[in-house]
């Protein structure tokens, strides 16, 4: 089973992701509606069961807790898929969300780097900070082994913005982690 349950504590954060690549239970409690709704949203667009309990120093501001959570995700990712054998490994996927298109690129690769192209609308989406969600996809695919490429061309609503990179990167890891039909790892070196 694809599966992992990673936990992070700090005096800034206390954070628990439980992740089930094959479905399951989707429940989010990270003290940011806003963000729970994101998390949300990327599980069941992904196919994923996800749980995630996060308590953070909520009094400074969302960083902490939105950047701590994309380490343990990604962190979760990376055990669930182990050595990354028999998987599709890239995926791409484009969602448009009335103003606002998210279009994903990404790579299971073992080699993290980010490119986020994103202006945002507006800086807050209720208590949700939206600088933060760069740094949370940092955070995750620094920690996944994901090359992860964020291009939001347009939008004239953040929420719209930040709700269309969370489907998009769920759909384009659905389609990444999907079981190959060779069940070989997906590389010419024949190891990522």
């Amino acid at each position: 089973m694809r599966i992992a349950t990673k936990t992070r504590n700090t005096k800034e954060t206390q954070i628990t992701v439980a992740l089930n690549l094959d479905g399951g239970e989707v429940k989010t409690d990270t003290g940011i509606g806003f963000f729970d709704h994101m998390l949300t949203a990327f599980a069941v667009h992904g196919g994923f069961g996800l749980k995630v309990t996060a308590n953070g120093d909520l009094e400074v501001d969302t960083h902490h807790t939105a950047e701590d959570t994309g380490i343990v995700l990604g962190q979760a990712f990376a055990e669930a898929l182990g050595d990354k054998k028999g998987i599709e490994r890239y995926g791409n996927f484009s969602v448009p969300m009335d103003d606002a298109l998210a279009a994903v690129s990404l790579d299971i690769s073992n080699r993290p780097f980010l490119v986020f192209n994103c202006t945002m609308a507006q800086e807050r989406c209720g208590d949700y900070e939206t600088a933060v969600t760069e740094e949370f996809w940092r955070a995750f695919a620094e920690n996944a082994g994901i090359t992860l490429h964020i291009n939001v061309p347009y939008g004239n609503n953040a929420h719209h913005q930040v709700e269309a990179i969370f489907k998009a990167v769920g759909h384009a890891l659905k389609i990444a982690v999907t079981p190959n039909a060779s069940g070989d790892v997906l590389s010419t070196k024949g190891v990522l």
